[in-house]
């Protein structure tokens, strides 16, 4: 039984098979693609693979783009199935207003996150902190609620604001410096030090709240720029949302007796 998930986000689409639908199956082969190229992958990266017995993924892209995957996925006569946040799965609390609103990247994340220190033998509060497109930082107490989280935009939605609304903007990507003496230092500092700071708020809040300080873990395609600048000491791993897929396909499969 080979697995497929499918990570979609607003500007690539992620995606890995495994042997198995459990947590810590090995890992049979990866890629990824920008959105526009999505309607190559029948015919290119995919058009290899074994034929996958499931198929789980999450999506916060529109329907346009949800139909032209399911298009690819046509390929093998497999039905792929979307997580849509719940109240709670796999041990976890979701504390939201309306719990289906939460963005199901988030979800699978905080999902993964959680059971990844479970592994550990930790139980401790955590932040789960997203960088892409946009950027979200999530709180889970020790027990496996979801407390709440915030959405901030990321490095490119930035900029592409201030250029937008700010005459005289127009300039190169600079580089992170302390005290900016240029104006493209000036905007790629202002950027990273606001998602810093806002993990940092985070982790103060979760600290306060929690009596204790939580851990930290960062995914996201551009968690790897945020290391040099960020204030307190995290984990940045790539795979945790298809960690939260697995967790999720190895407890929907085994129920249902599949």
């Amino acid at each position: 039984m080979t697995f497929l998930a499918l990570d979609v986000g607003n500007t690539r689409l992620k995606w890995a098979q495994y042997d198995s639908p459990a947590a810590g199956a090995k890992v049979l082969g990866h890629g990824a693609v920008f959105l526009e190229n999505i309607d190559k992958l029948a015919e290119g990266d995919w058009s290899g693979l074994p034929v996958p017995t499931r198929i789980l993924g999450c999506i916060v892209a529109g329907d346009a783009i949800k139909r032209r995957v399911a298009e690819q996925i046509e390929l093998w006569d497999v039905t792929p199935h979307w997580v849509v946040s719940s109240p709670a799965e796999a041990g976890l609390v979701n504390g939201y207003d309306h719990p289906a609103r939460l963005g199901a990247d988030r979800w699978v994340a905080m999902i993964g996150a959680y059971h990844r220190l479970l592994a550990r033998g930790i139980s401790k509060p955590c932040v789960v902190v997203i960088v892409g497109t946009a950027v979200t930082v999530e709180a889970i107490d020790a027990n496996g609620k979801f407390l709440g989280g915030i959405i901030l935009p990321g490095h490119g939605i930035m900029l592409r604001a201030l250029e937008s609304g700010t005459a005289g903007l127009h300039v190169p990507t600079g580089d992170v410096r302390d005290f900016p003496t240029n104006t493209s230092d000036a905007l790629t500092s202002g950027g990273t030090f606001a998602i810093a700071g806002a993990v940092q708020r985070m982790v103060e809040n979760v600290t306060r709240h929690c009596g204790e300080a939580p851990e930290c873990i960062m995914t996201g395609g551009a968690g790897w720029k945020m290391e040099p600048s960020m204030s307190v000491s995290y984990e940045l791993v790539d795979s945790l949302i298809f960690d939260g897929l697995l967790e999720l396909a190895a407890r929907r499969y085994a129920s249902a007796g599949q």
